[in-house]
């Protein structure tokens, strides 16, 4: 059995946790594979309704294993305050497992992240200020902590005096910030060693021995294509790679074995933070989409921004990460609209550019070219079958398919796990 990704086709917030809910009782492993806490999944179970921010969507599912990749950043009070609450709410998390070599955000980390973004001011990227891109830097500067040196304390020591000798002199001399001694950083990390130590492991031998038996490993990414660090509208993207790809290398899962992508994407667009929106509304149409659709941000809280659905954006996550299916997500929240805009291609400086520009200027100042669909009046919250749907509703559907790059294999009609449209099997 393959390996199957879950990947955000816009800006994030899609719906990728309902997705991965949804397929949850079908799969051994979901495997959260980029990001840490600065993105948020909402799962609706019946009557409950679970925030995770840390913690991939299969720990809501029993008999599933829920794993923290490699390529994820760790803030572990973070971590053992959502076990907690779900435990609290009889959830039963035994069976997660971290990767021995995913990094740990540092307090230092979380304090860089806060200053840099007040210091940067008009020019901030919009971060959520929980030390993300900070530690994905020490990462890469190879100055990084890992969840296997908490259990040497020595190690750990000598990585945070050296790690601290630089951070002290930015933080103190061009922020004018006291930064935590070793003792207080070493002392922090330490008091979770005993905790997480029965939950760490070789988690690619993990899944690879899994992929042998024959087992169905999900992989879930944080954040979105268009937030990727490589592929998305950088310098407004996140640190880590949010793609396809990034599910390779933030698993342990070389790229043959992964047999199917499936990208997520709402009937609109939203993002949160700065950057380009080409199709994003300042007027009553995007307060009506943000108002119906609930759209603040799971972790932050942030009111997102809204637009129109973007089939360019679409065809180019479809592209980048060769996706097999879509779930189209909040259709319902497009209901009582007599017409539904979406964006074909944009127009930049009097050229029509049916692809996304190369160049982020011209993204920067594409105006969108819209096709107007009639819309629905009919509640469609209960439709389960394709069938179910207005005729209008139907016709939304196979327009944007058509346009998007990949067929529409189901699309969400309301928040609940059941409130879902199954076109074609996803597994």
């Amino acid at each position: 059995m393959p390996a199957i990704a879950i990947i955000g086709a816009q800006w994030g917030d899609e719906g990728k946790g309902k997705a991965t809910d949804l397929l949850g009782s079908r799969v051994d492993y979901v495997v959260k594979f980029n990001g840490g806490n600065n993105a948020g999944h909402t799962v609706v179970v019946g009557d409950e309704k679970y925030a995770l921010h840390l913690l991939p969507s299969g720990i809501l599912t029993p008999g599933c294993t829920p794993v923290i990749g490699n390529g994820v950043v760790v803030d572990l009070a973070v971590l053992f305050h959502e076990l907690e609450d779900l435990e609290a709410r009889g959830v039963d998390t035994g069976r997660l497992r971290v990767s021995a070599n995913a990094h740990v955000i540092a307090d230092y980390n979380r304090t860089l992240d806060k200053v840099t973004e007040r210091f940067l001011g008009s020019r901030r990227i919009g971060t959520t200020g929980r030390g993300i891109g900070p530690t994905y830097a020490d990462k890469m500067n190879r100055i990084g902590i890992r969840i296997q040196d908490i259990f040497d304390e020595k190690i750990l020591r000598q990585k945070v005096e050296g790690v601290l000798d630089l951070k002290a002199q930015v933080l103190t001399k061009i922020y004018n910030r006291r930064p935590a001694t070793v003792d207080e950083t070493v002392d922090e990390l330490l008091a979770f060693a005993d905790r997480l130590a029965p939950m760490v492991c070789d988690t690619g031998l993990l899944l690879n021995q899994a992929l042998d038996r024959g087992e169905t490993v999900l992989l879930e990414a944080g954040q979105a294509t268009l937030l990727d660090v490589d592929h998305g509208t950088y310098p407004f993207v996140t640190s880590s790679s949010a793609t396809s790809g990034g599910a390779c290398t933030g698993s342990g899962i070389p790229p043959t074995r992964l047999g199917q992508v499936i990208g997520i994407v709402k009937a609109y667009t939203t993002r949160v933070g700065e950057g380009p929106f080409p199709t994003e509304l300042h007027d009553d149409a995007g307060e009506h989409l943000r108002k119906v659709g609930a759209e603040y941000g799971t972790t932050t809280g942030r009111p997102r921004r809204c637009g129109w659905y973007d089939a360019v954006i679409a065809r180019y996550a479809a592209r980048v990460n060769g996706v097999t299916d879509f779930v189209l997500t909040k259709l319902d929240v497009l209901t009582g609209l007599e017409r539904v805009p979406v964006c074909v291609a944009y127009d930049v400086d009097g050229t029509r550019h049916d692809e996304m520009p190369v160049n982020q200027s011209d993204f920067h100042h594409a105006v969108p070219i819209y096709e107007h669909l009639d819309g629905w009046w009919e509640d469609i919250s209960g439709a389960r079958t394709f069938e179910d749907l207005p005729a209008n509703a139907q016709r939304y559907v196979e327009a944007v398919e058509a346009m998007s790059g990949a067929r529409i294999s189901a699309v969400g009609v309301g928040p609940s796990r059941a409130a879902t449209v199954v076109r074609h099997e996803l597994i």
